[in-house]
């Protein structure tokens, strides 16, 4: 077989080289350690906890290195592509504060030198290499037609591969020039396949920077490099273009490790170096029988990132906890730097976990609550407002409208050495605070109605809102007395049937006049936020 004529007689019309196309994309001028990597999501819907975990590691590797990430949009499986999936993309690392240093603009337009970052534009990159491959004898092309059906498939498979499952040696590798010829003449479409030198009991070991050496059966199969339509399957464009866009370290989930020997065959026959892989285990949680499983958008809603943001996390609460499972020793380091950016957390690809971090979202709800707990009213009140604008507007208008009010609602218990840490997502402030943005339609039960409307009525006569704490208690203490309470605790210990009970009896009567419920805040600092007058109302009501 003449296979340049061959190759010719497939591409006619591909006139450049390799050689050409990497003078296209000069080596990225790089200093020791830089980590040049990228986030390639396809456009196929909303963005999983799990792409969204392998970017994170990508970013920050990048980051702690002052390297290069990169966005690249794989959009080859035009099929599955949603609309808006891109902007959706956009949206979510704008959301997060995520800053990509090249990438392709919904415009259109690449935003650096290695595009473009769409993989649907750079066909004829591909077509380049794949008329190179077969000139060289170590690509062919395939004229067997789809079928549709998986019975259809698996019938075919008898007959079209070797028995061997490790084996697939497809019948059109052996094809004559002439039968190749007449099949174009007669105008029919085909794929690309890599012709594998193996032949199904070769063994390879190659490195993950994760999980150390991997030894594994070497790829043995006729792969598609290029379908019919010229678009590139995910080994082939993988290979190209990240040895064109300078990529040293590839993130990606562990489940590509066993088809890492097709990727690596690929490089192979290509005469690229193989890029370094880190294939980080899947995001799992505890199923109901105890069993680890994998987190599943189908069940699980924080799989999904816009969960983070309709429920109204803190984006930097999202990223620590990510940051939390990617490496341990960031727990202990945010503990000794309580008030550092997350950003100056350093670690390297020896420090990610192997192990398959179990999603706890007690601990990210821990991590949220502390990172609120340092914010001040403003801060609290601004969030509350941005998140309920995208999510509640009615909430939004009344925020809006009762701004000082509000502010002041989200500063209860706040600062002093220890600030309130009962809230860690903007969704619960208005549930937690409902009974000071209106008045309680119904209150806990009340364990004896009488003392309770008694105490309220006495107190509420003459009430006036002091201008002390002290001054406050100290008048809640002479009504109490007045009515038959102790005062004194010890005496009420020693003859509780004496008493109708206790000032912090009176207290909790108080409470839940003004809340409807037994536990709050400080009773004194809502009376001073709800005023004189609504809480004089809410007492004698």
């Amino acid at each position: 077989m003449d296979y340049k004529k061959l190759a010719e007689l497939l591409y006619p019309n591909v006139k450049l080289t390799p050689k050409d196309i990497f003078e296209k994309y000069p080596p990225r001028n790089l200093k020791n350690g830089e980590v040049v990597s990228r986030f390639a999501p396809s456009p196929t819907g909303f963005m999983h906890i799990g792409n969204f975990f392998q970017m994170f590691i990508s970013y920050s590797l990048c980051k702690v290195t002052n390297g290069v990430f990169f966005l690249r949009m794989e959009d080859t499986d035009a099929k599955r592509e949603v609309e808006g999936a891109r902007a959706f993309i956009y949206d979510i690392l704008n959301r997060f504060g995520i800053k990509v240093d090249e990438y392709p603009t919904l415009e259109g337009k690449d935003v650096g030198a290695y595009g473009p970052y769409v993989q649907s534009k750079r066909k004829e990159i591909y077509q380049v290499f794949a008329k190179d491959l077969v000139a060289r004898g170590k690509a062919f092309p395939c004229f067997c037609k789809k079928t549709e059906g998986k019975e259809e498939i698996l019938e075919e498979r008898k007959t079209k591969f070797l028995e061997n499952d490790e084996t697939e040696y497809d019948p059109c590798r052996d094809l004559s020039y002439e039968e190749v010829k007449a099949h174009i003449d007669n105008g029919e479409a085909f794929a690309i396949r890599l012709r594998t030198k193996n032949t199904g009991k070769e063994r390879i070991v190659f490195h993950d920077l994760i999980k150390g050496d991997i030894e594994a059966k070497a790829n043995a199969k006729d792969v598609i490099l290029l379908k019919s339509d010229g678009i590139p399957p995910y080994p082939f464009a993988h290979a190209i273009d990240d040895t064109l866009m300078g990529t040293n370290v590839v993130v990606r989930g562990e489940e590509y490790i066993s088809s890492t020997p097709v990727h690596l065959e690929i490089f192979d026959a290509l005469g690229f170096k193989p890029i370094a892989y880190c294939h980080n285990p899947a995001v799992c949680k505890i199923g109901e029988n105890g069993n680890r499983r994998k987190i599943s958008k189908r069940y699980d809603p924080e799989a999904k990132m816009l969960y983070y943001f309709e429920e109204g996390y803190p984006a930097n609460a999202v990223l620590e906890y990510l940051l939390n499972i990617v490496n341990s020793g960031f727990e202990k380091w945010r503990a000794q730097n309580p008030d550092a950016d997350w950003q100056d957390f350093r670690f390297g690809i020896n420090d990610i976990t192997a192990v398959a971090p179990i999603f706890d979202l007690a601990k990210l709800n821990d991590i949220s609550k502390n990172i609120i707990a340092k914010m001040n009213a403003e801060e609290v009140y601004e969030n509350w407002l941005n998140w309920a604008k995208e999510f509640k507007p009615d909430l939004a208008k009344y925020l809006e409208d009762n701004r000082n009010y509000a502010i002041k609602i989200c500063g209860i218990d706040r600062g002093g050495l220890k600030p309130r840490k009962d809230i860690y997502k903007w969704s619960m402030i208005e549930d937690y605070f409902s009974y000071m943005l209106a008045r309680p339609t119904e209150t806990e039960e009340i364990d004896n109605a009488q003392y309770y409307k008694e105490f309220l009525a006495e107190y509420s006569k003459n009430f006036k809102l002091p201008a002390e704490k002290d001054e406050w208690f100290a008048g809640v203490k002479a009504t109490a007395e007045k009515l038959g309470y102790a005062t004194d605790n010890k005496a009420y210990k020693a003859n509780p049937e004496v008493y109708k009970g206790n000032t912090a009896k009176a207290c909790e009567y108080i409470r839940l006049a003004l809340t409807g419920k037994k536990n709050s805040p400080d009773i004194y600092e809502l009376m001073t936020i709800l005023g004189e007058k609504e809480t004089k109302e809410r007492l004698s009501k």
